[in-house]
């Protein structure tokens, strides 16, 4: 399991006694991630905060439905995905993510202080030129470090199709930032 919360969220949503206090530590422990996640696919601040309200609403309502074949990160990656993907075909908005928020993001997993700002336009610039697909592997992968078989569960594909859509992907942005 990524997280090893995980159990002890799953232990408190199961009681109808800790569902409350269950629910917002699964909030707590996924809540940020998520919203990278889905910001990276709708573009926008208020998009996000949207849809991440939508995908823990969704969360909440389905859990007696979750089976647990899958771990509770996957089964919260294909929410969070599906709603942030049915929130952009309803908005008919392409995903362009602003470059100060993907500044302070590079800043934050590099742990130095750069200026990024042309490497972050034409990343922004290659990322948005991406297939859909592709554009959610290679942040699923490159942003999310997630594995291609958690990907696989969240995206309902397999994991050849994943590898081959990634590596598509980075030829592509790699094309992209040397040009």
């Amino acid at each position: 399991m990524p997280y090893p919360e995980d159990e002890e969220i799953l232990n408190l949503l199961r009681n109808e006694v800790t569902l409350e206090r269950g629910f917002r530590l699964l909030m707590q422990t996924y809540q940020e991630k998520m919203y990278w996640h889905i910001r990276r696919i709708v573009g926008s601040h208020d998009d996000a905060d949207d849809v991440i309200q939508n995908t823990f609403i969704k969360a909440f309502k389905g859990f007696k439905g979750f089976e647990e074949r899958s771990s509770l990160y996957t089964w919260l990656y294909r929410i969070a995905t599906n709603e942030a993907l049915s929130y952009q075909k309803s908005r008919k908005a392409k995903a362009i993510v602003s470059i100060d928020d993907h500044d302070h993001y590079l800043e934050e997993k590099s742990g130095e202080d750069f200026d990024t700002e042309k490497a972050v336009e034409k990343l922004n610039k290659a990322l948005t030129e991406l297939p859909e697909k592709q554009r959610i592997v290679f942040n699923l992968r490159y942003y999310d470090e997630m594995s291609y078989q958690d990907m696989s569960e969240i995206l309902e594909t397999s994991v050849g199709a994943l590898k081959a859509s990634y590596h598509h992907a980075v030829k592509k942005i790699e094309a992209r930032l040397l040009a």
